[in-house]
């Protein structure tokens, strides 16, 4: 049972040179891709491509983009990740359709044991994370290893999300809880108590 086994099925493992290998060809290949974008587009995607990351139609990763290995992680159509994003793909992660990250969020798969005598005998490991349709991760939200977020959720800015997320909540707050629910009640508004104007209104209402 070798280390690369051993990482992608959720178990202790040692970063071997085999592993180390697969993180420096994908630091090379994110290095360029930070390089060449936003100006480049279609070198920008054939980047992603060659990385192994498995993904749906329109989706953007706003330059500089980090993550271990790339061919961990699944994203559905519609996703977009603002700038500073790093995903620790020693894990599997998977994100749905239609999901936004703002600015510098970290989605971290990987770890290592708590014990000093455990972690210093070099194990770590690699827990997956699962992010449902329509979620939008504000600024600086931390995701720690083996969480899944639900459906429909606003993960606000500054959390640190240990546990599962329930569909349909904003939840917030360091350890991550859930505020409230997410009902038809908020769909008129664009911010707090303010309102969507008309026009934009008759866009929204209309499925535009």
């Amino acid at each position: 049972m070798d280390n690369l086994y051993r990482r992608d099925n959720e178990m202790p493992y040692i970063a071997t040179k085999e592993v180390l290998q697969e993180q420096l060809t994908a630091k090379k290949v994110f290095r360029e891709y930070n390089r060449v974008m936003p100006f480049d587009l279609e070198k920008g995607r054939k980047l992603i491509a060659e990385s192994g990351m498995k993904y749906g139609k329109e989706i953007y990763l706003e330059p500089p983009f980090y993550c271990e290995y790339g061919s961990h992680i699944r994203v559905g159509d519609y996703f977009y990740a603002n700038t500073g994003c790093i995903i620790s793909d020693v894990g599997k992660v998977v994100i749905g359709d239609h999901v936004m990250f703002g600015p510098r969020v970290n989605i971290f798969t990987a770890g290592h044991p708590i014990h000093p005598v455990s972690r210093n005998s070099g194990y770590e490991y690699g827990i997956s994370i699962t992010i449902g349709n329509n979620v939008w991760l504000g600024g600086n939200v931390t995701v720690c290893p083996g969480v899944t977020i639900g459906n429909n959720v606003v993960i606000g800015a500054g959390s640190v999300v240990t546990k599962d997320i329930p569909d349909n909540v904003v939840a917030v707050g360091n350890p991550c809880h859930t505020l409230r629910e997410i009902t038809e009640a908020d769909k008129p508004y664009y911010f707090k108590n303010r309102k969507f104007d008309d026009v934009a209104w008759k866009t929204i209402q209309n499925g535009n």
